[in-house]
């Protein structure tokens, strides 16, 4: 039995000398400035109480146990050795008598002041001290965290070090990350006069300096009233001398060559920090460190504003994508760009970026595309794509000059003038065999046995289906757009905005709408003529969240499906009679046209059926490419069942992902700082439709005067409307409550007749529409997919108002102008009558 190590034993290790001895011994050996000591070990506690073990455990009282150790003398071997070390430090040496138990500074487990240290021992009294800390094993706050930590009590001993007493002139704690925030990249130093007790224990408020980058970034002075120093029978508290009280007590050169021997401690250890520190004529000492227990996760910054000065918007797709995407569904989403968008894109510049979690698109690189191609005149499209540009907006252009954007952008023009052509020719073909296709591919990927047989899987046939459909979603896209909103336009002019709109639905009457699907499947399921397999077929890949795959699809979730026909039983006019309705209007619509212009009409309505064909054609390949996104979803959770990852998987990017299935683990390393990133993005409000420059999400939130229509980074300041205006989604007048919703979650809050206010909506909110006596949003243009069903459905709309969320109260009683895309208050909230069904004009 070994009774007495060196501070520097090789053999100091845990079971041996406690987790407070082998961090000393660990700290010692790498050189760094640790006063001299030893070791009694957890083999001289165990000799010590062998003969009383058994009261101890069936004592129960703490005063009792403590009577106990005090009753007993130390065997005369054991007092010898410990007395020879101590003589080996010196004559009559102070010193500090530290226990150091089993289950201590550990990573997960400090213990940090649940047993006792005494300071400032001399001769005989060692051991006395010795026999106070062994007892200290069994006081009231170590048996109580022993019991919170779940360690058995019979499982644990006590060893304890023993260490010259530094006289510090100033002693202190330090972090090698904040302990607060939990940022890696900041070294937090506590300091006070005299010993580290009055510190530790929190007698005093220490002064508190953070280092950051080798300099110091953050300096606080304290007014230190109490300082622990030494006395000829041990330590007392004593008042700080007048000069001393508010004096800094490192000067910054001392800080930042502190927080580097706090740096060195956490490279040894590979974690940051808790370490305790003195100072004594100039020169540290470290007297205890261990890994800093409870620190929040890193974070990771995921911001492309910061690229550049760009004008971002999350109009349009960012309506489609709502939430903050988790680190997989970005990756997928950027290869759904790359296939779908690559004709809007320029080499060299991001067409879309992660701002804080969430998906934006770059204006800037549009409007500079159109510019230089002198296309100006043609950016009223983009508008009714994407959304209003605020007047007096000074749009940020790339800084790449004409010529070169025309030498980026023609040779990319010719090449996807011919991919779109040819994909064209198989749409037909991919539409009709997608389904079942997917359905398949869910299947195989269920089958899967091990890793590598999914990634080859993903390989072979995941991706080729995936880059098949955003290929097709492009094709469909770009064999319209100028049909898309000239068509719209000459209508405006020729009918005005009412009959306009009115001619312009029907899309669902010569073939099914794909966004129309929900509603009208839902229908179809409460009236019993599909059963809900062959309504999760259909549709259940169809939702609020359809790209984020962490999120289960409609088709997956029972409880989605039994609160959309709960909500369609509220309904006052089924989904078939909203359509009946819609259709008489468009009827008296051509009905007004052929008067007016009877010799246009056939052109026209050769148009108009041009037009319900591209709407089609995008609607049905963009519904396909979502059902091509739940098997992504099936994918991902498949990689996260083989790998035993479970949903730590959404937070690999999809290089890891392939990886893991292949056997390498590095990039799980990533996981728990960016579930934490997630996490902090995720609570934060969604951030303003537009943006303009650099952009802070948490700063923007913490802003009482936040704007959510738009951000400039510039400072200017785009007048605040008091009015609430928009885009004329679809035509009526409306009038009844505002009932403002954030999520489609709350959609229960929608009663019949009152009006839908939101941020945005997508898909999976048209089956609240039949409800809604009108639809009012803050994002959203003609174009949007939301948009087009209002329509469909004679629901009138005003999208992409920008402020209707920041002007409108939940209760509020409002009239709803569809032509002219106007909201008007009629009663605040607090005096709003009850809600009265709508009445469309």
């Amino acid at each position: 039995m070994r009774v007495v190590l060196p501070l520097d034993d090789a053999t100091a290790d845990l079971a041996t000398v406690g987790g407070k001895g082998a961090s000393l011994a660990r700290l010692t050996r790498a050189g760094l400035p640790v006063p001299g000591g030893f070791h009694i070990t957890t083999d001289a506690y165990r000799a010590f109480v062998a003969g009383f073990r058994e009261e101890i455990l069936q004592a129960g009282d703490p005063d009792r146990v403590a009577a106990l150790f005090a009753g007993h003398d130390m065997p005369g071997d054991l007092a010898g050795e410990i007395l020879r070390a101590y003589a080996a430090l010196g004559d009559d040496v102070p010193v500090a008598v530290r226990s150091s138990a089993t289950a201590e500074d550990l990573p997960d487990m400090s213990f940090a002041g649940q047993q006792d240290t005494y300071l400032n021992i001399r001769g005989d009294a060692l051991l006395d001290a010795v026999k106070r800390c062994w007892a200290s094993l069994w006081n009231p706050r170590a048996i109580a965290y022993r019991d919170q930590n779940g360690v058995p009590h019979d499982d644990v001993a006590l060893a304890v070090v023993v260490q010259e007493l530094v006289d510090a002139d100033a002693a202190g704690v330090m972090f090698t990350a904040d302990p607060v925030s939990g940022a890696r990249d900041r070294t937090v130093i506590n300091a006070s006069w005299g010993l580290g007790e009055a510190v530790v224990g929190g007698q005093v408020t220490p002064d508190t300096t953070v280092v950051s980058g080798g300099a110091v970034v953050d300096a606080r002075t304290s007014d230190k009233t109490v300082m622990t120093v030494r006395t000829s029978g041990g330590t007392e508290e004593r008042p700080v001398p007048g000069e001393l009280r508010s004096r800094r007590v490192l000067d910054e050169a001392q800080a930042v060559a502190l927080a580097g021997l706090g740096a060195r401690i956490q490279d040894l250890y590979g974690t940051p920090m808790d370490v305790e520190w003195a100072l004594r004529d100039g020169a540290f000492a470290i007297v205890q460190a261990r890994p800093i227990t409870g620190l929040k996760p890193p974070v990771e910054e995921w911001n492309d504003s910061l690229r550049g000065d760009y004008l971002w918007t999350g109009g349009n797709l960012g309506e489609a994508i709502p939430d903050v995407m988790t680190p997989i569904t970005w990756s997928f989403v950027r290869l759904f760009i790359h296939e779908a968008m690559y004709a809007s894109t320029l080499p060299g510049f991001d067409l879309v970026g992660n701002i804080g979690g969430r998906f934006y698109m770059n204006l800037s690189v549009t409007f500079s595309i159109a510019k230089a191609l002198g296309m100006q005149s043609r950016l009223g499209a983009v508008e009714q794509v994407f959304g209003k540009i605020p007047p007096g907006l000074d749009v940020p252009m790339l800084r790449v000059s004409r010529w070169e954007i025309i030498k980026r952008v023609l040779p990319m023009a010719l090449h996807i003038r011919r991919r779109v052509r040819d994909n064209l020719k198989g749409m037909r073909a991919f539409l009709a065999t997608s389904r079942q296709r997917c359905e398949e591919l869910r299947e195989r990927i269920a089958a899967t046995g091990t890793g590598p047989e999914l990634a080859a899987l993903w390989a072979a046939e995941i991706e080729p289906h995936v880059v098949t459909s955003c290929r097709m979603l492009e094709a469909a896209g770009r064999q319209g757009g100028v049909t898309l909103v000239h068509t719209r336009d000459r209508l405006r002019e020729m009918m005005g905005e009412a009959d306009a709109e009115a001619m312009l639905t029907g899309v669902n009457a010569d073939g099914e709408l794909a966004s129309m699907g929900p509603v009208l499947g839902l229908s179809r399921l409460a009236r019993g003529e599909i059963t809900r397999d062959e309504f999760a077929r259909a549709y259940g890949h169809r939702g609020p969240h359809e790209f984020e795959v962490s999120i289960p699809r409609p088709g997956e979730d029972p409880a989605w499906i039994d609160a959309q026909l709960a909500g369609l039983r509220d309904t006052r006019a089924g989904t078939e009679a909203l359509l009946t309705r819609q259709r008489a209007a468009r009827e008296e619509a051509w009905a007004r046209f052929a008067r007016r212009h009877p010799r246009k009409e056939s052109a026209m309505r050769a148009r108009v059926r041009r037009w319900n064909a591209v709407v089609r054609d995008r609607e049905s390949t963009r519904s396909e490419n979502m059902r091509a996104f739940w098997v992504l979803r099936a994918f991902t959770v498949r990689a996260g069942e083989l790998t035993g990852i479970g949903d730590d998987v959404f937070f690999l990017d999809l290089p890891e992902l392939l990886a893991l299935l292949r056997g390498d683990r590095t990039g799980l390393e990533r996981v728990a700082a960016r579930r934490a990133t997630y996490e902090r993005y995720a609570a934060l409000p969604p951030y303003p439709v537009l943006i303009v420059g650099h952009f802070d999400p948490v700063r923007w939130a913490a802003d009482p005067d936040r704007r959510g229509d738009i951000y400039d980074a510039r400072g200017a300041r785009v007048p605040v409307s008091d009015t609430v205006t928009g885009f004329p989604g679809a035509p009526g007048v409306v009038e009844g409550i505002a009932r403002v919703i954030s999520g489609p979650e709350e959609g229960e809050r929608l009663k019949p007749g009152e009006i839908l206010v939101t941020t945005l909506t997508n898909v999976g909110w048209t089956p609240m529409f039949p409800r809604a006596a009108a639809v009012v949003t803050d994002m959203g243009a003609p174009l949007s997919h939301a948009s087009i069903v209002a329509r469909e459905l004679g629901i009138p709309a005003v999208v992409g108002t920008g402020n209707a969320t920041m002007r409108l109260r939940d209760g509020d009683r409002i009239r709803v102008d569809g032509e002219r895309g106007t909201v008007e208050l009629l009663t605040p909230q607090d005096s709003a009558k009850p809600a009265t069904a709508g009445t469309g004009v």
